[in-house]
């Protein structure tokens, strides 16, 4: 997609969100060149969403106001090395995800506090404790299905469970490369698979895979662990291409 027709498509989605959730945004912004991800490299930012706060006894659209970014070259760069990548699937998707920033700041929660919300859910999850199963979503969503908490990156996968009964391995791209993991005996409804070797780190690579049809609208929806199969393994990942 080139520049013209993304920024029309993009224009088009941003307008048709409600007003509601676009309260206090003052716009849309689309830049050209593609943002490389401080931190991970070959990794780019899809999109952003500066905020100013302006003194007041209360928070409301009135004293914060947001603006939207999105990167075209990051979505140009991404989609050169993977080639199922929707462009209107993830225009949308990062649009709504840079809005619920947002509406986070008009509830008094920064972007930096929604990490810090999931780094604390981490912890739960690490204590055996009660912990949202989609806490990795607080975090800066640095490509499709990928969430970054800190130096921890999570990459989400959605399984129909006949074709995870099916396939051989499980495969994921990361920073260019395409790697894979042995088949993991169980699905539920939820797994967290940890990356224990064969991806260098940082970032610390973990897959969550979810089943399709029993989890992903309730993730959405935030519910807690409770009535959900979760399951946590590790694995060694190889590169594709490498003898086993």
């Amino acid at each position: 997609m080139d520049f013209h027709a993304f920024e029309s498509e993009a224009r088009r989605v941003f307008d048709e969100i409600p007003e509601r959730y676009r309260d206090g945004v003052d716009g849309l912004t689309v830049h050209r060149r593609a943002l490389r991800h401080p931190r991970f490299p070959g990794i780019y930012t899809l999109g952003e969403c500066v905020t100013e706060s302006y003194p007041s006894s209360w928070e409301g659209p009135e004293t914060v106001r947001s603006t939207v970014l999105l990167h075209w070259g990051s979505f140009r760069a991404l989609a050169g090395v993977d080639p199922t990548f929707d462009w209107a699937e993830q225009i949308w998707e990062t649009l709504t995800h840079e809005l619920r920033h947002h509406l986070e700041s008009l509830a008094d929660t920064d972007d930096l506090q929604g990490v810090d919300y999931a780094m604390e859910q981490t912890f739960q999850r690490y204590e055996g404790l009660d912990f949202e199963p989609g806490y990795y979503r607080h975090g800066d969503r640095i490509g499709p299905g990928i969430f970054a908490v800190e130096d921890e990156v999570y990459m989400e996968q959605t399984w129909k469970t006949a074709d995870f009964e099916r396939a051989d391995g499980i495969r994921f791209t990361w920073a260019g490369r395409s790697y894979e993991i042995p088949h993991p005996q169980v699905l539920g409804d939820l797994h967290f698979v940890r990356i224990v070797d064969g991806v260098p780190a940082p970032p610390y690579l973990e897959l969550v895979l979810v089943r399709r049809s029993s989890w992903m609208e309730r993730a959405r929806a935030t519910l807690r662990r409770t009535g959900l199969d979760i399951y946590e393994s590790d694995a060694v990942a190889r590169e594709i291409g490498e003898s086993a």
